[in-house]
């Protein structure tokens, strides 16, 4: 009845501890959430854009509408209409080690946490049983003296109530640390998905050039033929006839960067879905089999610093050093530590716990820093300065996402209308070839403004692909830009799906 009696006591007594600890204060600033920027208003441009970009004829040629405030989809590579690529994407974020990587230290943050809350919420609890044969000396035993076992057991509990907030603040870094990680899985998905549809994108432009390329190349190789035989029979000098194997030497010569360029692309696509390059299955991409998306949302630019993985996880970098600032504070008040065992002692096995070998003891203890050198102080000024990096950082990182939207709206209006002037250029380049060669099967011009004119074609038919290419790959630049729709997405991304909710002290309190 002693002994249940006693064991009440302690861990009564215990449990009240606990609870004071946790209801005092946390030491500190308690973090807020930035703002979004006071000025952002509603354009991320000086000058307003247009409500829709330029047309053209001919692939890519179509307006693209901005669409102000609208929601942009989770899977926003699905407007390219692509299922290739929609299922080299998935095949992606299952299988590419960057997102397996990012997702492992996702759940060791979580996992660190856990260990920290286990460790700092909760009493820590102990049991020990040992045995031990010990011989006592006639000098300082007297008749007692002799060989015999001695037999222990003992429960051993210790605490540390946080009174000052260390542990909360301690835990609340630890959450941010998770959610920081969180947002760089979104992030890494984000990246992921947009590699994989701009060098699909690349892909199809490089499959382009050098289709157009070697169509230029079998019709100056007709025409060489053609010029080979006037110069037999006489009717042309030499010169043309070099100036005619110049130029096609010349052409050929770029179709091995091309094939070199398209290869690397099919590489690094192949990699990007966690495939090595030699497999196969890969998909094969042309413009002609990707639809440029029309419509254009854009979220508001007020929206933008709760979109963007980055901003995120710098904020939770921020909320980070905030919490640490706290732990330093804390660290220059009193520290409380409770103890207590409850245990016995005997020389028999069977004699454990009897009333007779039972003991007990129940401890307090407080320190509190006195001189330090000033390190305690040092330690709460360095946290401070951390804090002031984190906010620079983030502040960086709010300036470089609004560039990177502006720069984008930008590039997809100057898009538009380079591929008009390119399409009309193209256009006036093959009319004027056409007539060229017409002219000069007739004898009414010299050969150097037919190959004038076959050089000017192809130059401008490759630069309207390489336009049309550009359009798609900037529509994928302006998704990513926005942050890629990913708080749209039902599940969240597999791995973050797991991660289980924040134990009580992982935000402010």
């Amino acid at each position: 009845m002693f002994r249940q009696f006693n064991t009440l006591a302690l861990r009564a007594g215990v449990a009240a501890l606990i609870a004071a600890g946790l209801g005092g204060c946390a030491l500190g600033p308690n973090f807020k959430q930035p703002d979004a920027p006071a000025n952002a208003g509603t354009s991320y441009t000086p000058t307003p854009l247009p409500s829709q970009t330029a047309s053209a004829p001919g692939l890519g040629g179509a307006p693209q509408q901005f669409a102000f405030g609208q929601e942009i989809p989770a899977q926003w590579w699905s407007l390219f209409r692509s299922p290739a690529l929609d299922q080299l994407i998935r095949s992606a974020l299952e299988q590419n080690p960057n997102m397996a990587a990012a997702e492992a230290v996702l759940r060791q943050a979580q996992e660190n946490y856990n260990a920290q809350a286990g460790n700092l919420l909760y009493p820590s609890v102990n049991g020990q049983l040992g045995v031990s044969r010990q011989k006592t000396s006639v000098a300082t035993a007297g008749a007692a003296a002799g060989v015999y076992n001695v037999y222990n057991a003992s429960v051993a509990v210790a605490y540390t109530p946080d009174v000052f907030g260390a542990t909360r603040r301690t835990l609340e870094g630890a959450q941010a640390a998770i959610d920081y990680q969180r947002f760089q899985v979104e992030a890494t998905y984000l990246t992921l998905s947009a590699n994989v549809v701009t060098t699909a994108i690349q892909e199809a432009s490089l499959r382009a050039q050098l289709q157009a390329t070697r169509e230029v190349l079998a019709a100056l190789t007709q025409q060489q033929n053609v010029i080979e035989k006037q110069f037999e029979y006489g009717a042309i000098p030499r010169t043309t006839v070099l100036s005619q194997r110049n130029q096609v030497a010349q052409i050929n010569a770029t179709i091995a960067p091309l094939e070199k360029a398209l290869a690397s692309a099919r590489h690094q696509l192949s990699v990007l879905a966690g495939k090595l390059p030699g497999e196969a299955g890969m998909p094969e991409f042309s413009l002609e089999t990707l639809t440029l998306p029309e419509q254009l949302p854009v979220s508001l630019p007020s929206a933008l610093v709760r979109q963007r993985p980055d901003i995120r996880a710098s904020e939770e970098a921020l909320h980070q050093a905030s919490a640490n600032i706290g732990v330093a504070t804390a660290a220059q008040y009193p520290q409380i530590t409770l103890s207590g065992a409850y245990g016995s002692s005997a020389d028999t096995f069977g004699k454990l716990f009897d009333a007779q070998t039972t003991a007990w003891n129940l401890a307090a203890g407080l320190t509190q820093p006195i001189f330090n050198g000033g390190a305690l102080r040092a330690q709460r000024r360095a946290a401070e300065a951390a804090y002031d990096a984190a906010s620079a950082q983030y502040r960086a990182t709010v300036l470089n996402a609004f560039q990177n939207v502006a720069d984008t709206l930008r590039a997809l209006d100057a898009d538009a209308a380079a591929l008009q002037s390119q399409a009309e250029a193209e256009a006036l380049a093959k009319e004027t070839l056409d007539l060229a060669q017409q002219q000069y099967k007739l004898g009414g011009i010299s050969y150097l403004v037919l190959l004038d004119a076959q050089r000017s074609y192809q130059q401008t038919h490759v630069s309207l692909v390489q336009a049309q290419a550009a359009r798609y790959a900037d529509t994928a630049a302006l998704f990513q830009a926005l942050g890629g729709g990913w708080w749209n997405r039902a599940n969240g991304v597999p791995a973050a799906t797991a991660v289980s909710a924040a134990a009580p002290y992982g935000k402010n309190q």
